[in-house]
């Protein structure tokens, strides 16, 4: 397939907006060792690898096609441990909320939540509750969006560097304007925990649920609460894989940071983590985050490179470059080879996440040896949880029959 006849419509960010951006937010990056060049250009939505498996031939095949069509049964299944058709079925029907609410838009090329913002059934109240005080109304939606199911919320500003320079028609795969409504300030930021008992089933059709359990979760409760907001009379735009990088969005609304396995890995729970965004005109207080430590520790851990199948993940220093279409350049960060990452997953018809698994971050912390390895390996001590992590080496991958003997009791 080539590519479509009209071109990508310019992302409106000048290289002066790119340069005002980069000053505007030069003191928050530089306390989150955020480095961004001054070529730097937003990432096109199009270039993405799930998109780019439609209509790029360079990485289109029988394989890539499969690995979709395994999310309707419509494939032979693979024979082995975690790859069976109940492990598929419960994937799939693990989707199954979000799958429904991603296509009500397939006739506008809109798959929402994915390659568009979740469309909203409710306008914005024409009288408007005054917010007299940003911080107390911060800390209200914060509340309100656990209560709604989020295990994480943070909020910062819109930073219009990591909003997708145009979004993709999914009816041709062609590049159409990213548009928010006007005088969008603030994005709020919500991370669902992924099931730890189905995560250490990686790699496995079964593991898969764990992914499709959260953004299931996380499309009701974007709804929700931009729903909420829009009563309040303020925008309002639900959002999960859309519209903007959420990396970036998270990492600045200070709910973790950005590890070597291309993953935000939280305090809480370490990279067993879903995001989602709510983008609003509502005064709210931003988050100041401050730094974790766990950036530094992925500086000498490289457990998810190593134990990468395809080794799509770089063992050496962050750096800017952009080695393909689907990894974003300009900005400096350690970057997975995404064309090796997804071939594998399309090999599997599932995905992989391996490097989330064997992550040391990846841990419970519900009792006191958890709890001490995160302090020594996000202090000054991190050489010694290094050593730890090695002398206790790779953890267990969770049997599949394991896992549903004990659904069985």
């Amino acid at each position: 397939m080539s590519w479509p006849s009209n071109q990508p419509p310019q992302t409106g960010l000048s290289a002066d907006d790119i340069a005002r951006l980069n000053d505007k937010f030069a003191k928050s990056d530089a306390a989150l060792g955020i480095e961004v060049a001054a070529d730097f250009t937003p990432f096109e939505q199009r270039n993405d690898m799930f998109t780019r498996a439609f209509w790029d031939d360079d990485v289109r095949s029988d394989d890539t096609l499969g690995f979709f069509k395994s999310y309707r049964m419509k494939f032979a299944t693979r024979r082995g441990e975690g790859f069976a058709q109940k492990d598929f079925a419960l994937r799939n029907a693990a989707w199954a909320v979000s799958d429904i609410i991603s296509s009500r838009g397939d006739a506008e090329g809109k798959r929402e939540g994915f390659q568009a913002a979740l469309d909203y059934d409710t306008p914005v109240a024409r009288d408007q509750v005054t917010v007299d005080d940003p911080g107390a109304e911060a800390a209200e939606i914060k509340r309100l969006a656990k209560l709604f199911g989020a295990d994480l919320v943070g909020i910062t500003e819109v930073d219009e560097r990591w909003h997708y320079s145009a979004r993709v028609d999914t009816r041709d795969f062609s590049s159409v304007p990213n548009d928010l409504p006007e005088g969008i300030s603030h994005v709020i930021v919500m991370g669902h925990a992924m099931d730890p008992d189905l995560v250490d089933t990686y790699p496995s059709a079964l593991a898969g649920a764990s992914t499709g359990l959260e953004y299931s979760h996380e499309a009701a409760i974007v709804i929700q609460l931009s729903t909420y907001i829009r009563n309040l009379g303020y925008e309002a735009v639900a959002s999960m894989n859309d519209t903007a990088l959420v990396i970036p969005y998270a990492v600045k609304a200070g709910l973790g940071e950005y590890g070597r396995n291309q993953m935000v890995i939280t305090p809480e729970f370490g990279p067993r983590v879903r995001f989602s965004k709510i983008f609003t005109n509502l005064p709210l207080k931003p988050d100041v985050p401050e730094p974790l430590g766990i950036k530094q520790y992925c500086e000498i851990c490289t457990r998810c490179a190593e134990a990468c199948p395809p080794r799509a993940l770089p063992f050496g220093e962050p750096e800017m470059a952009s080695h393909n279409r689907s990894m974003l350049g300009g900005v400096k960060k350690w970057s997975a080879d995404c064309e090796k990452c997804f071939g594998y997953w399309a090999k599997l018809k599932t995905d992989c996440a391996i490097c989330m698994r064997v992550c040391p971050f990846n841990r419970r912390y519900d009792g006191w040896g958890d709890r001490l390895f995160r302090k020594l390996a996000t202090g000054p001590w991190r050489k010694l949880a290094l050593a730890w992590e090695e002398r206790r080496g790779l953890p267990e991958r969770l049997k599949a029959k394991d896992w549903w003997a004990r659904l069985r009791g």
